[in-house]
């Protein structure tokens, strides 16, 4: 779910360390399209904040006025350099500008066991609106479902979704694979030899490879990591025959590095990749996605929930926001908190069905 790790960058008013060097095209595009981003935090918006404080236009209560005071971290639970560390580096300089006041949003990666210690950090921060985060679904459903997590979804205040980004098997130029009929003949042939990388038992990466594996009977062998940036390094190597992961970030990977993409998780051909055939076309019934939000703990006061939602939604729908997201094949679905709130319900309630039909994890 997350692709080609790179050095720090600034997510924001600052970032923090990230993993090595990128390669490719795809890093230098994703550093161009952030210091841009970094650059429309402008004074416009700190004035008009400014003018609302002092004025008491900025609605009733003290918090509301006051907030925010300090710096907002916002957590992501995967390693830097994937498609969910690239789209809140991307969107922190617009929330900052709507914000106002000078704030900053650093970003602060939190990666492993698929997300759930970034999730958990998020649903045990204080709920005063200065620890908010990003969560990726279907992980943030399904590990409470799977194991004791250090979280539930209940302790979990969905703010905005972002991005909805399908899957797509991912293969090495180099590789004997040309379709997803040649990978499922090897396996079924030589069950266990085909390795593949994934964001984590119960991620949509995985889920979608057990489908894979369920519809074709064959026996594929699961290889975890803490990011996709990590997985797709895992497969440049050669160290992992396929990558399941999101054709968001396979698509963004192949303008600079070898890989060719086998197919794509959706009913229809993916804006992205419209070259790329789905799996159905192919013979494969397997549609999967991640959908990508903000949230914060549960228990904001109202009024610094209300303009953290508002700035969030204001920030979303700035044209040079849009403008970035496509540029960097991120397949941008907007639902504001209500609608996302459903989404994630509707989620958990049919991957609780699948748990109980077919455990992912034994």
């Amino acid at each position: 779910m997350d692709t080609n790790a790179r050095p720090a960058v600034r997510g924001g008013s600052t970032g923090t360390a990230a993993g090595p060097a990128a390669t490719g095209r795809f890093d230098a595009l994703s550093r161009g399209l952030r210091r841009r981003a970094v650059r429309l935090a402008g004074a416009a918006g700190i004035a008009v904040s400014a003018l609302a404080a002092a004025f008491g236009l900025a609605g009733p209560g003290a918090a509301w006025a006051a907030y925010p005071e300090k710096p907002i971290t916002l957590i992501v639970g995967y390693a830097a350099g994937g498609g969910s560390d690239f789209i809140v580096r991307s969107l922190a300089p617009f929330i900052e500008k709507e914000l106002g006041g000078g704030t900053r949003v650093i970003v602060m990666n939190r990666p492993g066991a698929g997300g759930e210690i970034g999730f958990a950090a998020i649903a045990d921060a204080a709920p005063d609106g200065y620890t908010i985060g990003l969560i990726n679904s279907p992980n943030v459903v399904t590990i409470p479902i799977e194991r004791q997590a250090r979280f539930s979804l209940d302790r979990l205040d969905p703010l905005y979704n972002l991005v909805d980004d399908p899957g797509s098997f991912v293969v090495h130029k180099d590789s004997p694979y040309q379709t997803l009929a040649d990978v499922a003949a090897f396996a079924k042939a030589n069950p266990n030899s085909v390795t593949v990388g994934t964001t984590g038992i119960g991620s949509d990466d995985h889920l979608a490879m057990l489908m894979f594996q369920r519809l074709t009977q064959t026996r594929l062998t699961h290889v975890p990591f803490p990011g996709s940036a990590d997985a797709h390094r895992a497969l440049l190597g050669r160290h992992i025959q396929v990558t399941s992961m999101n054709i968001g970030e396979s698509a963004r990977a192949r303008e600079g590095d070898p890989i060719r993409i086998l197919g794509v998780m959706t009913e229809e051909r993916s804006v992205q990749a419209s070259d790329v055939p789905t799996f159905k076309e192919l013979g494969f019934d397997v549609k999967m996605a991640s959908l990508r939000g903000l949230a914060a703990p549960t228990g904001l006061p109202p009024d610094i929930r209300a303009k953290l939602v508002d700035a969030i939604g204001k920030a979303v729908l700035h044209p040079e926001f849009q403008d970035i997201a496509r540029k960097a094949y991120q397949p941008l679905r907007l639902l504001p908190p209500d609608q996302y709130a459903a989404e994630l319900k509707t989620q958990e309630a049919t991957f609780r069905a699948m748990w109980k039909e077919t455990p992912w994890l034994k």
